[in-house]
């Protein structure tokens, strides 16, 4: 068990640890390639349980379940973390430390087993956005900076005494998808960085107290997004509506219901949009169009240019395309 020193935690050095990952989507796939590839010993996979998915309620495997069977990796998908079964197997493995990366909350009798410890990589810089979904919020809250961080699990989510961190700059049109793409490898390179500091006995964690810079400083959260969130408040200014849009593509997606020139509803998702900033006198949520090459929402202080969109039943397009079978529909 890792022994406490002041703020540090030392643990015992191991030249070739028996690595358990814990992980179930894309975002994970790039951390547990990353360890395959620098020759770390992996003991074994955790992953979710198969679920049926999409409108066929076809079973589909894992990301990470994927990768773990394509490279012969031990694969265990236990329906419950606090089967006492799932424990005795666990123990079986020996594992000298755990890697979490997009998984769900470990209990104490999981993360508490390995004698280096158990860190989870998060997509924030810890400890803001602590929760659920860090790469949505970030944007919708309209951040210039995030990054990744390794902490050791402790009792509380997201509150582990903090190992690395790594900052990236937020590029002022990305969406939620290409900065999940960015973070995945950042975020792949930091695991590999954390596990040879706490190999090599070098590792200082410190608490996350350490890197609030005042009492004051609010602490901003990232709760899991519903499809309840997800609709598009026309009420907002240009820069909030569009930081929405941006936060929430491609997943869940911000979506809205467009009022066509006959009172018609088209219920639809929008991917992707611009954004004009203007003094105007239109209702906010007006839909202006000339039926064939634009289509833009009013809002308090501009409007919203659609680009691309995904129409209830149907793929997601290009506003073009869209236009061609309901542009009329708007003028």
């Amino acid at each position: 068990m890792p022994v406490k020193t002041g703020f540090f935690f030392i643990r015992k050095m191991k030249t070739h640890p028996r690595i358990l990952f814990y992980g179930t989507p894309e975002i994970a796939v790039a951390s547990l390639r990353s360890l395959v590839e620098a020759g770390y010993l992996i003991a074994g996979v955790v992953t979710a349980p198969d679920r049926p998915s999409g409108r066929g309620l076809k079973v589909r495997f894992s990301p990470v379940k994927e990768y773990a069977l394509m490279h012969d990796i031990p694969l265990f998908q236990p329906a419950n973390l606090k089967d006492p079964a799932f424990h005795r197997q666990l123990r079986s493995l020996e594992p000298d430390l755990q890697v979490v990366v997009a998984f769900r909350m470990l209990p104490r009798e999981v993360w508490s087993v390995p004698p280096l410890g158990t860190f989870n990589l998060h997509a924030s810089l810890l400890p803001q956005y602590r929760g659920a979904a860090p790469i949505n919020w970030v944007l919708i809250n309209g951040e210039e900076e995030t990054g990744v961080t390794t902490f050791f699990i402790e009792e509380a989510i997201d509150t582990g005494s903090i190992l690395f961190r790594e900052a990236l700059r937020i590029h002022p049109d990305e969406t939620a998808g290409e900065l999940h793409d960015r973070l995945m490898e950042t975020g792949a390179g930091l695991v590999v960085k954390t596990i040879k500091s706490i190999v090599s006995g070098t590792a200082k964690a410190f608490p996350q107290s350490e890197s609030v810079e005042s009492v004051s400083e609010i602490l901003k959260t990232a709760p899991k997004i519903k499809k309840e969130d997800c609709r598009i408040n026309w009420d907002n200014t240009v820069e909030v509506v569009y930081n929405f849009i941006r936060g929430m593509s491609p997943h869940p997606c911000a979506f809205t219901e467009l009022t066509a020139a006959d009172g018609t509803q088209f219920p639809l998702k929008i991917f992707r949009a611009g954004k004009e900033i203007q003094d105007h006198s239109t209702i906010p949520g007006t839909v202006l169009s000339d039926g064939k090459s634009f289509l833009k929402i009013a809002v308090k202080n501009g409007f919203i240019v659609l680009n691309e969109v995904q129409p209830a039943g149907r793929k997601a397009m290009h506003l073009l395309d869209f236009l061609k079978g309901y542009g009329m529909h708007f003028v």
